[in-house]
């Protein structure tokens, strides 16, 4: 018998931990103590916002999701932790998966990922953002010698700008109001500037805000014919953007980025599986540890979610911690 405690959104802005006991391990699966699970600020704060439109929400499922939409849900995408039971080769491996936040939890084999031993655990809860930021290169590649703009320091957008200023002769920008995570996107090397002090004529803008706003200055900031490559979603909230003018004139290109797709171009060679596998393989430069912030225990993080979801924090990166899991195969 194994128990397991998972967090579930149980109504509007509300949550709790259920405890329960895991059946027997299924043939085929593995058994996995977590030790780390990272809170996608952007999505999850809109299930537990209860901001998941109706048409939306058979795509928005998580692969491992329980419940459905707006709640009762057990929701997220970013574990980390040990095999504790199945395939014997496997006993012990530290693996990545798409599971929500659960102590203990089973996965069909394949849909655990092993980690390097050069990635902590807190830094391979990333995986999942990471996929989404590769995505978004892939959706509107920066070419040598381009001027990209990223609009918004969080998470994902500090990924893009991350791979974007690998890119030969680019010149990456980003732009984000608040001094503390202007400050941390400092840290990566990159160029700073206040929204209103970035210089215009961008060949490539990533917008990552998660506010409308954002994204209007986005499109300000594109040069004619250029591309903007949206990332943030908004669920069930309005947007609305200053498509007139000199829009059409100047011959903007809105792209949106969704991580659930491979780009067409892609899907001939690549599958969701290969994407995650590289990932995990850039995972492995420590500077992407200080993207990551507060340490929740999972029996704190019900009272935790209002506060992490509403608040700006410099290090933009939340991870649930767990105690070390005792069971019986």
């Amino acid at each position: 018998m194994t128990a397991t405690a998972s967090l579930w959104i149980t109504a509007l802005r509300q949550a709790s931990l259920l405890h329960t006991v895991l059946p027997p391990l299924p043939p085929g699966c593995l058994r996995i103590a977590a030790t780390a699970s990272g809170i996608s600020r952007g999505t999850e704060g809109l299930v537990f916002n209860g901001l998941i439109p109706d048409s939306e929400r058979r795509r928005m499922r998580a692969p491992f999701q329980e419940g459905d939409f707006p709640w009762p849900v057990k929701y997220g995408y970013c574990a980390v932790g040990r095999v504790i039971a199945g395939d014997p080769a496997r006993l012990g491996e530290r693996v990545f998966a798409l599971h929500p936040h659960q102590s203990v939890f089973d996965v069909p084999a394949d849909a655990a990922f092993a980690i390097g031993d050069d990635v902590p655990d807190d830094r391979a809860t990333l995986a999942a953002n990471l996929e989404t930021a590769i995505n978004a290169l892939w959706d509107a590649p920066p070419r040598v010698g381009d001027r990209v703009v990223v609009a918004g320091a969080g998470t994902v957008g500090l990924l893009v700008a991350w791979l974007v200023a690998r890119v030969p002769g680019v010149h990456a920008i980003v732009i984000e109001p608040d001094p503390g995570r202007a400050a941390t996107a400092r840290e990566f090397g990159l160029t700073v500037a206040a929204p209103d002090r970035a210089p215009g004529d961008a060949d490539l803008v990533f917008h990552a805000s998660g506010r409308p706003e954002g994204l209007v200055r986005a499109l300000e900031l594109a040069g004619d014919e250029a591309t903007v490559v949206e990332l943030s979603w908004y669920g069930a909230r309005p947007v609305p953007l200053p498509l007139g003018g000199a829009f059409h004139a100047r011959r903007l290109r809105l792209v949106s980025s969704q991580v659930g797709q491979l780009p067409t171009e892609r899907r001939p060679r690549w599958s969701h599986r290969r994407r995650l596998g590289l990932a995990l393989d850039l995972l492995r430069d420590p500077v992407l540890d200080r993207l990551i912030g507060e340490r929740v225990a999972l029996a704190d993080a019900v009272a935790s979610l209002p506060r992490i979801f509403d608040t700006p924090t410099a290090r933009p990166w939340t991870v649930i911690v767990y105690p070390h899991a005792e069971s019986e195969p």
